[in-house]
């Protein structure tokens, strides 16, 4: 049985994502569809990016993930069918598969522009319902990628900041903010252990200084900042019972800087 995936910033309080659901079980009915979340931020792209890197790969080999955060929708950007050896993913061609093209080695990009695979009247302003959501089902039917349209190498990649390792440490950005008011920084676990190993560190962000890492939440006092790796591997403050944006006034692309001694 096929699994198709739903990533959007359509929410719930409209009809948006059940009518995808809809026509993709019009044309798979045995789907299983799953649903990632739709509660990315309007239009941050970004946003939706990261969110899918870190749930794609839990999915079984086959599943076919549909992204739709396209502020772009009815213009001139495709849309695409990226295929690697264990998933395939549809979406818009505007940077929400960065982090798919910077983890897989292994990949083909499809521009779909077969019509017979989308709905027989297309929107300009929901493509998901009218191309992302047919082809995802179709692609469970046992369809080639090819099938969708020509091959291309000219996709946009996105822009994905990475952290800087120098002398005095490491400089890195807060990547993402979820919904506890959890800082998550792009400076992953082993560049972290690596650079900071036997030595005494500060992790600094907007006036916080943090001097160590925490193995659980409650290790530090409730209301008070702590600095976790979190379960996706990447370097995380937060605040025990409490929101660490909201202490620090953080937002994505702030820098943080680990000091090493």
């Amino acid at each position: 049985m096929s699994v198709i995936t739903l990533l959007t910033d359509f929410g719930h309080r409209d009809a948006f994502v059940g009518t995808m659901k809809g026509v993709i079980l019009g044309i798979c009915p045995e789907a299983r569809i799953v649903d990632l979340s739709h509660g990315i931020t309007p239009q941050r792209i970004e946003e939706g990016a990261f969110i899918l890197r870190t749930a794609y790969p839990y999915f079984p080999d086959g599943t076919v993930h549909v992204a739709v955060v396209d502020p772009g929708v009815g213009g001139q950007r495709r849309a695409l069918v990226v295929e690697t050896p264990r998933h395939r993913f549809v979406g818009p061609d505007n940077g929400l598969f960065a982090h798919v093209f910077a983890r897989e080695t292994d990949l083909r990009v499809i521009s779909v522009t077969e019509p017979r695979f989308m709905l027989p009247r297309v929107s300009n302003t929901f493509h998901g319902r009218d191309v992302f959501a047919p082809v995802a089902a179709h692609l469970t039917l046992g369809r080639s990628v090819t099938d969708f349209g020509p091959e291309i190498d000219d996709y946009h990649t996105g822009s994905i900041t990475e952290p800087s390792v120098h002398g005095g440490g490491i400089t890195g950005h807060v990547l993402h903010i979820d919904r506890y008011g959890n800082i998550i920084t792009d400076i992953g676990e082993s560049l972290f252990l690596e650079t900071t190993r036997e030595k005494r560190f500060q992790i600094r962000l907007a006036g916080l200084s943090l001097d160590r890492v925490c193995a659980s939440y409650d290790e530090a006092e409730g209301g008070t900042a702590l600095a976790i790796l979190d379960s996706a591997g990447l370097l995380e403050i937060a605040v025990n019972g409490g929101s660490a944006a909201g202490l620090l006034d953080a937002a994505p692309g702030d820098r943080v800087d680990v000091e090493v001694a």
